[in-house]
């Protein structure tokens, strides 16, 4: 028997479950892993809503990101052994699998080893955020060495990933936050700047940084009104990548604002780059040997236990967190 993460109906935290079930063995190119510690993620409170990409198929398991031990390899697996430290990418669908578990299985496609410098709390959250980032900053975008970057939320896992991966390559990250209580914090994490949305005219504050460029480049998880200020301060040609909705208001589109500048508005998700593995295979590699030499480093922002899964959602739509929430089992 397993403890398991559910949900009967979509909704508040309080919806999910832990709920006790027979784990089966791993089927043909799965993996069984004991879990150690699983990562959250802005798009599982979504599922869990409701509100998500996918519609969840009712009861549903949930979660995408897991560290531990492998305990049973599926009959074709390759490249894994019983025993190995392993934690999984997010490619696959959370209508048909979910971490959220004592006990789960995976596509082997989905599990990876990762670096002996990690913990099992760091392990788990390295995936979703740099492979999200790197997908549009590295690999779509290009960005290059004094290249300006805004970054929305970028308290978020996935902005501090970005903010990382900025400074790697001698990119400018701004970073975006609501309130001021965080701007230190993302100072100390690598923001050569911070606009404080709530307390300072936007516009105004990163015309004033790019010395009237505007940024190259926006990523941005929000959307909503703010979509149009982003346009405005997009440099000619930039790009803007809408990889979420985090607002629960209308996203009106700045129409002339993108004609006037030629700039391409480009919706993204994690999944356009998981899905295409010699892509993921190059990136999780260039990703892992940074993550190795501690050129990138996770931020775990606060651990809660598996037993406390409603409390763990209610903090991460709380806003209140820098970096990665981890639940440890």
């Amino acid at each position: 028997m397993s403890k398991v993460i559910k949900f009967e109906q979509t909704g508040e935290p309080d919806v999910l479950q832990l709920i006790e079930e027979d784990v089966a063995a791993p089927a043909k190119g799965e993996i069984q892993i004991k879990v150690a510690a699983i990562g959250l993620n802005r798009a599982e409170a979504m599922f869990r809503r409701g509100q998500y990409l996918e519609a969840p198929e009712l009861p549903a398991k949930i979660g995408y990101e897991a560290s531990g031990t492998i305990t049973a390899l599926g009959d074709g697996v390759e490249g894994f052994n019983v025993g190995d430290a392993v934690s999984t990418i997010p490619n696959f669908s959370m209508n048909q699998y979910g971490v959220y578990a004592e006990l789960t299985n995976v596509p082997a496609s989905a599990v990876t080893h990762y670096p002996a410098n990690l913990s099992f709390e760091e392990a788990t959250s390295i995936w979703m955020q740099y492979l999200t980032a790197y997908g549009a900053l590295i690999d779509i975008a290009k960005i290059q060495p004094d290249d300006y970057v805004l970054i929305p939320a970028a308290s978020s896992s996935v902005g501090l990933a970005a903010i990382q991966l900025c400074n790697l390559v001698g990119a400018v990250p701004i970073a975006m936050t609501r309130s001021s209580d965080k701007k230190q914090t993302l100072l100390d994490h690598g923001a050569k700047h911070v606009v404080v949305s709530d307390e300072a005219d936007v516009i105004e504050s990163v015309n004033k940084i790019t010395h009237n460029q505007g940024v190259r480049v926006v990523f941005d998880p929000v959307a909503g009104p703010m979509l149009e200020t982003l346009a405005a301060v997009t440099a000619q040609q930039g790009i803007i990548f809408q990889y979420g909705a985090l607002s629960s208001e209308a996203t009106p589109f700045p129409l002339f604002t993108v004609l006037a500048k030629g700039i391409t508005l480009r919706g993204y998700t994690l999944f356009e780059f998981t899905s295409n593995p010699q892509a993921l295979a190059s990136a999780r590699d260039e990703i892992y040997g940074w993550l190795e030499s501690a050129q990138l480093k996770p931020v775990v922002a606060k651990t809660f236990p598996l037993d406390d899964i409603v409390k763990a959602h209610q903090f991460m739509e709380s806003n209140s967190q820098l970096g990665k929430i981890v639940v440890t089992v």
